[in-house]
């Protein structure tokens, strides 16, 4: 078994959470909750990855290190 890393963004989405995986197009969930939209995005990658495999593709690597941040910019109007 290999274990697999990856970036994960959840957001809100009207009354429940939408996660995505960055590194993924196409893999992304949604949940109730934080929590239920973590357990649910593992899952989709779970089953993301075994497709890839599956399927003779590679799997991506993130690369090292990994910013994520907000930026504000000031727009004139």
């Amino acid at each position: 078994m290999t274990t697999y890393n990856f970036t994960i963004v959840i957001e809100p989405d009207d009354d429940a959470f939408h996660a995505f995986v960055p590194a993924l197009p196409g893999c992304h969930s949604f949940g109730n909750t934080v929590d239920e939209a973590r357990a649910h995005i593992a899952e989709a990658i779970e089953l993301h990855i075994e497709s890839m495999i599956e399927d003779g593709e590679p799997v991506p690597v993130e690369p090292e290190p990994l910013l994520i941040t907000r930026l504000s910019v000031p727009v004139a109007a």
